[in-house]
């Protein structure tokens, strides 16, 4: 029994030690950047990207205080203060998923709004000159073209949306864009683009090919990062502290659950009794 309780005070240690990294994180996460990094950033300045910026702000300190003091508890094994620090890292769970939980639906309402933006900024030819410039550079990039569509630039295609023309092509081929939209180059696939495409010629050196990869889904992983990442790290620290919870209660309340343990008598009658051994304390 003894060593069955020396792993589980081993195990409360190392799960509030990973609960004290966690604050670590929170901290570290909620005092960062990462919208910094988001391409064309100008054209989403009304979308709020700072969700849950201030939970982890709050919650981080304050996760590795209580981690602190669970260390503290069970590595002196200090049985009240277990019991507190359990309390309060359950308060602190409670009052993290209440003030968390509106992350989620930010979360599922991300696509239509960006999606309202893509509609309001197209065609992309008329858009904002830095809009364009940024734009541009994410294409040359990602080798991709528009927000939706190559179609968002109408027939007006920046150099970044051009890509090299497939090597080889049926000599009877419908050159229509969503035909050709399978052939590729090394830079990715490509299709012809244009108002001068003609059924009746056979040489298309002389059409405008684009890369068929719009750049839309590419802007989208970029601004749910940094919400799926704070989503991911509320939720590691949900599990970490139940389990928390649930071993520094086990070892705040063994007199309650720990079999005590007996000694064997037997009286002038032979009779045997059982009665717990007296304290060696």
């Amino acid at each position: 029994m003894a060593r069955c309780r020396s792993y589980l005070r081993g195990l409360d240690i190392c799960v509030t030690v990973l609960l004290l990294v966690s604050g670590v994180v929170m901290i570290g996460v909620g005092f960062s950047t990462i919208e910094g990094n988001i391409p064309v950033a100008e054209l989403f300045d009304q979308l709020s990207s700072s969700n849950g910026l201030l939970v982890l702000q709050v919650f981080g300190p304050l996760t590795v205080v209580l981690s602190f003091l669970g260390i503290c508890a069970a590595t002196l094994d200090l049985k009240p203060l277990l019991l507190v620090f359990s309390a309060l890292i359950f308060v602190e769970f409670v009052a993290l998923m209440v003030v968390a939980s509106p992350l989620v639906q930010v979360q599922a309402q991300m696509d239509g709004a960006v999606d309202e933006v893509f509609l309001n900024v197209t065609p992309l030819h008329r858009a904002e000159l830095y809009i364009q410039k940024e734009l541009n550079k994410l294409q040359a990039s990602d080798f991709c073209c528009g927000l939706k569509s190559f179609e968002d630039w109408e027939t007006d295609f920046p150099n970044s949306c051009f890509c090299t023309a497939p090597s080889s092509l049926p000599a009877t081929s419908n050159l229509q864009p969503s035909a050709q939209a399978g052939n590729s180059s090394s830079r990715g696939p490509c299709v012809l683009a244009g108002s001068d495409l003609s059924p009746l010629t056979s040489h298309v050196t002389d059409k405008v090919w684009v890369h068929s990869k719009p750049c839309g889904p590419i802007l989208k992983s970029y601004l749910s990062f940094p919400i799926k990442l704070r989503i991911g790290i509320i939720s590691a620290f949900a599990t970490i502290a139940m389990a928390a919870i649930a071993l520094s209660l086990a070892l705040g309340l063994e007199e309650y659950w720990k079999t005590p343990p007996v000694e064997t008598i037997v009286d002038d009658f032979n009779r045997v009794k059982y009665q717990p051994k007296p304290s060696q304390t």
